[in-house]
């Protein structure tokens, strides 16, 4: 009996990965029960992510070292150090963290693609790091250039230090970031370490992370880090070295809260947390260093606070895309059902922290269905982030767009970019998982794997697998098995919940028609019976060299409703493939104008693969109608169009565009053609420092109320107190004696706009601005139209002036002449 348990335990030994993120799963301490196979052990040869990494590797991370070089990172770290002069050269005391991440992706590519000349890059910048770390191992560019005043103005404009505080870690539990640095810093030191086999890096991160142990802890500085992130940087840490000190460290910092902010998931002891609340990366980097603490600490009372914020996330806080957080205010969560689609923040980061937490939560439990919402969002919403050239990014993922948005090559807070890096570099280590002799097939993809059994006779035994598919595309999946000498073992396939008909976990998200058809799977041929038990077809036999399982996911083509209570999808279906959700973009259709689109229920949808388009994709075709005109509450003047639907992560990658995820199949939700107007045919301008689109303000998108953000706006934030105004130039003299504004006032959200003090109205007038006469004047209306009816006057130009209340500002949501 001895020796058999000796066995088992050298087996899991051999056998453990750690987490599925990238570089997690290439550590030997891990104690989750089931172990991602490392993305070193795997090999893509498929046609859709292969690429896409291989863009990451060539395109995407040279083009972040350049930008990090020019926008002043790099530089921060010179100065530092003493070896260049001036100020904090960018925008955010946490742009340190930018670099950290973009060496952890450049690593993680190091290990599948050796390449010297960006290892010596990387050795470059660590010297630059450790010369810019001070003596006893803090590091934090901004405070160390602050206080050596070496000269040169801060550009943080005095974000720095309101943020960072007169001292060390004075604000760390605000918005200083100094942990949430560190954090990226050690998961970039592990990355690099196993990369090389260098300690160049490391060494740097773990004298930061025993001056951090000495400051923090029970009885020590007990303050909570503002951004979570740390706590995943010392579980690395801690798996690397063996050092219980780190992991001790993570846990503090999780059980430490319960004192402050829910934007900061500081509200409530981390066990009592039984809503999504505040930031959304901040959140999903808690819950994921939860679930590590929870597997390496043994820390079972993290688990039921961890499946009661899954469930209530899933329940009415995601989108069809798998993008969490709605909000662009606070980055994050509002209330349940809040998920507007034109307004959808979505942010890039947060995509990658859902996933994380999503593999977590699987390897904590064996359940598919976080796979199914990880794949979701690694299709969708995360994929998007990035351009197919590799070289543009999203910040924010809309669902609607109205030729109002378009990728940026970088971001003044360019927390995205790398983090898409770090996360393509390590795709290939999500795809498999082992838990003794049973081994999980996550995702599909071509590729191949080789993991370790033991046989009957107490021997390890080398299984290869090799998988082969044309996925998403298509839902026929091969894998060839072959162990060194036969081996009973059980292989799980997952079976996607939209493969047995589940649009998505729980009930926000449902298939108009719930197609079961039978899933095939043959074993050398032949009809294979099998049980599913936790979304998993369950093959235990034993297996020998050239046997072949065969699997054949049905790829309908379904229409998507959302739950009643998501208003902003009331009336609409979305498209779905597989796991890949489609949008209409304009310049695929006879007509741009997909706003404007409707789509019949029982509308036939073809699909094509269209090589040549948007780097090979499957296309949807079906037929819609343009909504010239509405006739009635249940009638309207419809033309029909033939329309073409593209996978939502392709869009945007031909210039602004139209773009729509939910489509109208209801008279009473479509919106109609706009007719032309005095103020949408006139010029519009505005005063100085206006954000937006100034056709925002007459395109005839009617708001909700005054903090509704589905539709576009023009504000003046973060001008405060001031006078601006928006002016109409018209194409020739009208005369006109009526304006209405419906003002944009997000207070009932917690924003910084409010309607105006005061307006008035001015008209052009011999080379001059005079002020409309109001024989009745009224007070500025919120929530609804602010109408000011004056005598009629004959103009070419009118203009609206209004003043800012003190402290806040203010935006507009349409202004109509009449």
């Amino acid at each position: 009996m001895k020796h058999i348990i000796l066995l088992l335990t050298l087996h899991l030994l051999v056998s453990s990965r750690g987490l599925a993120q990238a570089g997690e799963n290439t550590t030997p301490n891990s104690s989750y029960g089931i172990q991602a196979i490392p993305f070193t052990e795997v090999s893509l040869q498929d046609q859709f992510w292969k690429p896409r990494i291989e863009t990451v590797q060539q395109v995407t991370i040279p083009h972040i070292l350049k930008q990090l070089e020019e926008t002043g990172r790099i530089r921060n770290f010179e100065i530092a150090a003493g070896s260049q002069t001036g100020g904090f050269c960018s925008a955010y005391p946490f742009d340190d963290s930018d670099v950290y991440k973009t060496i952890e992706g450049a690593s993680y590519s190091l290990q599948t693609k050796p390449d010297p000349a960006l290892e010596a890059i990387l050795d470059t910048l660590i010297a630059k790091i450790a010369a810019a770390q001070e003596p006893d191992g803090y590091l934090y560019c901004w405070r160390t250039i602050h206080e050596k005043g070496s000269g040169g103005s801060d550009a943080t404009g005095g974000r720095g230090g309101s943020w960072a505080g007169a001292e060390r870690w004075m604000k760390t539990d605000g918005l200083s970031h100094e942990l949430y640095n560190l954090g990226h810093l050690y998961e970039a030191a592990v990355a690099h370490h196993l990369a090389t086999g260098k300690n160049n890096l490391l060494d740097i991160a773990i004298k930061s992370a025993d001056l951090v142990d000495q400051t923090f802890g029970w009885g020590k500085l007990e303050k909570a880090p503002g951004h979570q992130e740390i706590e995943l940087g010392l579980a690395k840490l801690y798996r690397l070295t063996g050092n219980k000190r780190y992991l001790d460290l993570a846990k503090f910092f999780l059980d430490v809260r319960g004192y402050g902010d829910p934007y900061m998931q500081n509200h409530k002891k981390v066990t009592e947390q039984d809503a999504v609340v505040g930031h959304a990366v901040r959140a999903c980097y808690m819950y994921s260093a939860m679930a590590d603490v929870a597997a390496l600490a043994d820390a079972d009372d993290y688990i039921p606070a961890l499946l009661q914020l899954w469930h209530e996330v899933i329940a009415g806080k995601v989108y069809l895309t798998g993008g969490i957080g709605s909000a662009g205010s606070n980055e994050g969560f509002t209330e349940a059902y809040d998920l507007p689609n034109f307004s959808a923040y979505c942010e890039t980061c947060s995509s990658i922290a859902f996933a994380l937490w999503n593999q977590r939560m699987f390897q904590l439990s064996g359940d598919a269905k976080y796979i199914d919402v990880f794949e979701r969002t690694l299709y969708n919403a995360l994929n998007a982030g990035m351009s197919l050239n590799g070289d543009r990014f999203f910040y924010p993922n809309p669902l609607e767009s109205r030729k109002n948005v378009e990728r940026s090559p970088w971001f003044t807070c360019a927390c995205c970019p790398p983090n898409v890096a770090r996360f393509f570099t390590s795709l290939p280590g999500y795809v498999y998982a082992q838990q003794g002799n049973t081994v999980y097939v996550n995702l599909f993809t071509s590729s191949e794997t080789t993991v370790t059994n033991i046989n009957s006779r107490l021997q390890f035994v080398p299984v290869k697998l090799r998988q082969t598919t044309n996925y998403p595309w298509s839902g026929i999946v091969t894998i060839e098995v072959t162990p060194q000498k036969p081996n009973t073992f059980q292989l799980n396939i997952r079976i996607p919940g939209w493969a047995r008909g589940d649009a998505f976990p729980g009930e926000l998200y449902s298939f108009t028609n719930k197609d079961e058809d039978n899933i095939s799977i043959k074993v050398n041929g032949k009809t294979t019976f099998f049980s599913i038990r936790n979304g998993y077809a369950e093959i235990e036999r034993k297996w020998k060299k050239g046997d072949v399982v065969e699997v054949a996911l049905p790829m309908h083509i379904h229409q998507v409703r959302a739950q009643e209570s998501v208003e902003a999808d009331a009336g609409r279906i979305a498209l779905q493939r597989g796991p890949i959700v489609y949008c209409l973009e304009g310049r695929d259709q006879e007509d741009e104008r997909v706003l404007n689109l409707m789509v019949r229920s029982d509308a036939p949808v073809s699909t094509q693969f269209e090589p040549e388009l948007l780097g090979g994709i499957q296309t949807l075709s079906l037929t819609g109608a343009l909504v010239e005109k509405k006739t009635g509450p249940m009638d309207a003047d419809l033309k029909p169009v033939r329309l073409k639907a593209i996978p939502y992560y392709a869009w945007a990658n031909r210039g602004k565009d139209y773009m729509a995820v939910w489509l109208p199949n209801e008279v009473q939700s479509a919106r109609p053609v706009a007719q032309p107007t005095l103020a949408s045919t006139s010029k519009a301008t505005g005063s100085v420092g206006f954000k937006g689109e100034l056709t925002a303000v007459s395109d005839q998108w009617i708001p909700n109320d005054a903090a509704d953000k589905g539709n576009p706006i023009v504000h003046w934030w973060p001008k405060f107190g001031t006078t601006e105004w928006l002016q109409y130039e018209f194409k020739r003299p009208e005369q006109v004696g009526t304006v209405r504004i419906y003002w944009f006032d997000d207070e009932a959200t917690g924003g910084g706009c409010r309607i105006p003090k005061k307006r008035r109205v001015l008209y052009f007038d011999n080379g001059e601005w005079r002020p409309v006469y109001v024989p009745e004047p009224t007070d500025v209306v919120k929530d609804g139209w602010d109408e000011i009816n004056f005598e009629p006057v004959n103009t070419k130009a009118l203009r609206l002036e209004f003043e800012l209340q003190e402290g806040v500002s203010a935006g507009v949501h349409e202004w109509e002449v009449k």
